[in-house]
């Protein structure tokens, strides 16, 4: 089981660049048509100096371009038949636009147990800066693990 000492672990940071085509391909599979996500000209109009990402965008961006997705659960020791996604949250301190190369530097900031030791909730922040090192998000989500419990 996942105990506090987890607490402040870091894991390998992740490069991505936000491209125009798979931005396109993800704004197509939600069918989010607004015009700010997908022309030049509407996004600058609304203020923006380029082409925004919508806000989820960046869980998704992290997950395709990860060298290794399950890190963290071997890291950790996790059974990866054992993991849930309970939440995620987005906090943006500056646009993120395609063409931008982001670096997201995941770390675990919690440790809980539920359900008298049933389950373990594992909180994990994200740091995401661009190319000229602007932080300009937080990502944060909840991993749900099921423990196994003696009857």
């Amino acid at each position: 089981m996942v105990d506090q000492s987890a607490v402040g672990r870091c894991f390998t940071p992740v490069t991505a660049r936000v491209e125009p085509g798979r931005l396109r391909y993800f704004l197509n599979t939600l069918d989010e048509r607004n015009p700010v996500y997908r022309n030049a000209d509407a996004a600058r109009a609304a203020g923006f100096t380029g082409t925004p990402v919508p806000p989820t965008y960046l869980f998704c961006l992290e997950m395709m371009d990860v060298d290794d997705p399950f890190e963290m659960f071997t890291a950790l020791g996790i059974d990866l038949a054992r993991v849930l996604h309970g939440e995620q949250s987005f906090v943006y301190h500056a646009p993120v636009l395609v063409g931008d190369t982001l670096t997201f530097r995941p770390s675990v900031t919690s440790v809980m147990e539920k359900k008298g030791g049933a389950m373990t909730l594992i909180g994990i922040r994200c740091e995401v800066t661009n190319q000229d090192g602007v932080h300009v998000a937080d990502t944060a989500r909840t991993i749900v693990v099921r423990n196994e419990v003696a009857a």
